[in-house]
């Protein structure tokens, strides 16, 4: 494929993503803004682009690979923000985070799981219990303790300016896990990418105090089930602010920077920091290598 070939595919793309600023320069009030008109409502294409099948006879080469997306890096930044402001009111501007914890909540995205490899559900009940911490201050627990009795009867309860409540924000999270299936297809003679699943990592909601926190994986949720969710979001578009991306295109096009921490192996799909240990340089090298040898399977395909 040629550049022209790939410029063309660029401006396609672009042109059928929503418009986060739509009617903008022709708006006449504020309100008037993010509406489409007829013509763009009629030309726009408002799902996401379908996978085509793929049948396992077709699949020369297959390899399941986890990435850790680190969200200090700028490339992913767009995955990150906004954390904070009047930006956030804005349906147009969301955090990745967001999109997914209120999809849950709606019920939109309902394939919620523990583990990346999608076997054991999660429940709303079962994320909020990582979401929430609720504790009683110092003097909170001196009033509770002058009359003890009467606090376990219920017949008093402690006053709300002495109940602290900690809860999971858009800015505590650190990272993303994702999980996706590299693959070579013999019928289209090219290497390709599935995404298949994405984690937010977050601080454990009781550690939050601590000096040193603790990060969990809040939730694996199976990619193909929300992209309808997140085809509806966008990200924001550095170069132009009246075309952003659809958080769909963003992960499936692999707009980001993911470092890959796991391949599946023999060894029960151990981690690379576990045969890499205490040795962060010689994990980045193993994870260059694993990355190295994927891409080094399409090239070696048309050397004679």
């Amino acid at each position: 494929m040629n550049w022209r070939n790939s410029i063309a595919i660029l401006v396609f793309v672009f042109s059928t993503s929503t418009f986060a600023q739509s009617n903008l320069l022709n708006a006449k009030t504020p309100d008037q803004i993010g509406k489409k008109t007829e013509a763009e409502l009629s030309a726009d294409n408002d799902k996401p682009l379908p996978y085509g099948y793929v049948h396992d006879r077709d699949i020369l080469m297959g390899k399941r690979i986890w990435e850790f997306i680190d969200l200090d890096e700028r490339v992913n930044f767009p995955l990150y923000f906004p954390v904070e402001g009047d930006v956030m009111s804005s349906p147009d501007r969301r955090p990745l985070y967001n999109v997914l914890i209120n999809g849950i909540k709606e019920g939109t995205i309902t394939e919620v799981y523990d583990s990346s490899y999608f076997t054991t559900k999660k429940t709303l009940k079962d994320i909020e219990a990582s979401l929430f911490k609720v504790d009683t201050t110092d003097v909170g627990r001196e009033q509770m303790n002058e009359d003890i009795d009467a606090y376990r009867n219920g017949t008093k309860t402690i006053s709300e300016e002495y109940i602290r409540k900690t809860e999971i924000q858009p800015y505590d999270v650190n990272a993303y896990k994702i999980v996706g299936y590299w693959y070579f297809d013999k019928r289209q003679g090219e290497l390709k990418y599935r995404l298949l699943g994405i984690c937010p990592v977050v601080p454990d909601v009781y550690t939050m105090d601590n000096v040193e926190k603790d990060y969990i994986e809040l939730f694996w949720i199976y990619f193909p089930s929300a992209r309808d969710v997140l085809h509806g979001a966008t990200a924001f578009n550095n170069r132009n602010s009246a075309m952003p991306f659809t958080f769909d295109h963003m992960l499936n096009a692999r707009r980001f920077s993911g470092m890959i921490y796991l391949e599946e192996n023999v060894y029960g799909d151990r981690k690379i920091s576990e045969y890499m240990k205490e040795n962060a340089q010689m994990q980045l090298l193993e994870s260059d290598r694993v990355k190295e040898k994927i891409r080094d399977f399409e090239q070696d395909m048309w050397n004679y």
